[in-house]
């Protein structure tokens, strides 16, 4: 046979015994259907050996292969031994049988089917299982009998969806979840998306489509094999509200009358949970999600949190307040209906951001305990890129100009001669107002101030402050710029010397021997504890912390921390490790285990800055780790 005629051999091979019409494999080998024809006799006469096989032709509804597994396993290995299959494509076609299939497949019939010894599909289906428990199925292996998955089938679709994530190492040019349907499927249920989006003048992300496209092919597939969704009635009667439900009803007109299917309810009530969970451009507009309660309740406590923890001020903008309203509403409808995502940038964004990921995580347990809303850490390193560019926007406006206040004591008309000087030589500032002392302290209350310039002298403030004469004269101008060098200067020190203010000797800890992440937290959580430094429960919370999301940050390092709530010093603990070990997706070498207190979040930015700098330089970690004792260590590091 030739290579068009083995592809259409196997198509009726795995479509297991379901009928096929001549149009549709006409389509999927992109020849004329009467080459298909030809090629079915060609398959006919190769076939003649195998007792069971049998080609059946139904008038105006298709073709079918009926075959017992024991000869298609045959098949397989006579007819298409010329095409070995990769360690990824068999674990990717051997969890989409096991999840289609209502039937236990043995090792046998894997080893046969994909010419592999048993031991080896016996660590591919351990691979599987761990990957299906994700979606909370059960790959049950039965003794004598084969494997089969147990689970419901809204779980197992949502894992058919994600078949691509089995492989860690997937590139973008394979389409294994696309792979499984005819291209005629494809765009034509492309169209009606397309369609359902003109008539209803609402526009899907490029993501979402995607998404809806997957499903709805896997819910037209999982149709013809008789395995429905069942949807409680109490959610229907929920669902039928949301003008998603006009455009379900509308979208399941136009494939049932393309595909000549019949949909129950049940599978309107299921697509409509997807449009429902579908981000739109745009939707920040909508009025229906501005006055949604529960999703205004979120963003305001996920700000407020944030602002607390990080000191920027992101309730001042409003593009971050408009992208959260899109993503969250989103984001509690995917929890809401059961439909994981998992974020392919989630490595790169914990490396890149560690210090905003790890706040996010922590305003997320205020958010979850506040309203019960439990946000995975692939969801939650979207929000720290919102809360991120939010950052970056704010420093930037506020990096443009330094914000000073004049304090004179000559009248209006010197303050504002005073005023125009120092904007003419120093275009980076900005003067917020020219005051008297005696309403000093009120804009210096307001906060948002970097410097005080005064024509008299001053005590008792807060920000730094320079004294000049009213006229601003060559030697004013010195001065000025000494005292602005000294501020720079001063800034860039402290970030430098964020972790010698929190790290102390009697709190790091050489040649750690322990097995497991947790054991690390837990000794390092007692030694803060017996310094008095943390509350005894401090231990616990950092523990929950690290189920959620791994605290690694790539180089060797990792930064785990517990609740800020429960720190009564802020300070930093340290574990250089006997033997690397195994951080979530990384190998750790050096544990920083941060304690810091809601009132000391200054220094946790700081402080995480230079350890970030320390996790990108290979030389410096490895020095750290070289230390013989704990006064080395503290050398090398500051």
């Amino acid at each position: 046979m030739n290579d068009r005629q083995k592809e259409l051999l196997r198509t009726l091979l795995i479509q297991n015994d379901q009928t096929l019409t001549i149009m549709h494999l006409a389509n999927q080998l992109e020849c004329a259907e009467k080459t298909v024809r030809n090629d079915l006799k060609k398959i006919e006469s190769a076939l003649t050996d195998y007792q069971s096989a049998k080609i059946t032709r139904q008038p105006g509804i298709g073709i079918t292969l009926e075959i017992n597994d024991e000869d298609r396993t045959a098949v397989f290995k006579q007819m298409l031994a010329a095409e070995p299959k990769s360690h990824e494509d068999r674990l990717v076609e051997m969890a989409y049988q096991l999840l289609v299939h209502d039937r236990p497949t043995t090792l046998q019939q894997f080893s046969k089917a994909f010419f592999v010894p048993k031991q080896t599909v016996k660590k591919e289906l351990a691979s599987i299982a761990n990957w299906l428990s994700d979606y909370q199925l059960e790959l049950v292996s039965k003794p004598r009998v084969g494997n089969i998955v147990e689970g419901d089938e809204l779980h197992k679709r949502s894992a058919l969806a994600h078949l691509s994530e089995l492989i860690s190492s997937v590139t973008t040019d394979k389409t294994y979840v696309m792979d499984l349907f005819y291209p005629y499927e494809i765009t034509t249920v492309q169209r009606a998306l397309d369609e359902l989006q003109q008539q209803y003048a609402i526009a899907f992300t490029d993501g979402a489509i995607e998404s809806l496209l997957v499903h709805a092919l896997i819910m037209m597939k999982r149709t013809r094999q008789k395995s429905p969704v069942t949807v409680p009635s109490i959610e229907k009667e929920t669902v039928i509200q949301h003008r998603e439900y006009t455009y379900a009803v509308s979208f399941f007109s136009y494939l049932e009358d393309m595909f000549k299917l019949s949909f129950s309810e049940d599978e309107r009530i299921y697509f409509t949970w997807h449009l429902i969970s579908s981000k739109k451009k745009g939707d920040s507009r909508d009025d229906s999600l501005l006055e949604n309660r529960f999703l205004s309740e979120v963003i305001e406590s996920l700000i407020t949190r944030l602002r607390d923890l990080t000191l920027f001020s992101f309730d001042s903008d409003d593009m971050l307040k408009s992208g959260l309203t899109v993503h969250i509403h989103s984001v509690i409808n995917r929890l809401k209906y059961g439909f994981p995502i998992t974020n392919p940038l989630l490595p790169e964004i914990k490396k890149m951001y560690p210090y905003m990921f790890n706040m996010v995580m922590l305003a997320l347990t205020d958010i979850k305990e506040k309203h019960h809303l439990e946000v995975p850490e692939d969801e939650a390193a979207y929000l720290v890129l919102h809360f991120q560019a939010s950052v970056e926007r704010l420093e930037s406006s506020r990096e443009q100009k330094r914000r000073a206040l004049i304090v004179c004591h000559m009248g209006v008309g010197m303050s504002h001669l005073l005023q125009a000087k120092i904007e003419q030589h120093y275009q980076d500032m900005e003067i917020v107002a020219c005051v008297g002392k005696a309403d000093l302290n009120t804009y210096l209350n307001q906060g948002n101030i970097d410097l005080v310039i005064s024509t008299i002298d001053l005590s008792n403030i807060q920000v730094p402050y320079v004294k000049v004469t009213p006229l601003l004269e060559s030697k004013d101008k010195q001065k000025l710029n000494q005292f602005l060098s000294a501020i720079e200067h001063k800034k860039q020190e402290s970030k430098k010397t964020g972790l010698s203010s929190l790290i102390r000797g009697d709190l790091v800890q050489l040649q750690m021997d322990k097995d497991h992440p947790f054991q690390v937290i837990e000794q390092l959580g007692n030694v803060l504890y017996e310094k008095g430094i943390v509350e005894k429960s401090f231990s616990h919370s950092a523990v929950l912390r690290e189920r959620r999301s791994a605290t690694s940050i790539g180089g060797g390092v990792a930064i785990p921390h517990g609740n800020p709530k429960q720190v009564l010093q802020s300070a930093i603990a340290v574990a250089l490790l006997k033997e690397p070990m195994k951080w979530g997706d990384e190998r750790v070498s050096i544990v920083f285990m941060l304690a810091i207190s809601d009132n000391d979040q200054k220094w946790n930015r700081t402080a995480v800055s230079h350890i970030v700098q320390l996790s990108e330089s290979p030389a410096a970690v490895s020095r750290l780790l070289d230390a013989k004792d704990v006064q080395s260590f503290l050398n090398r590091l500051y």
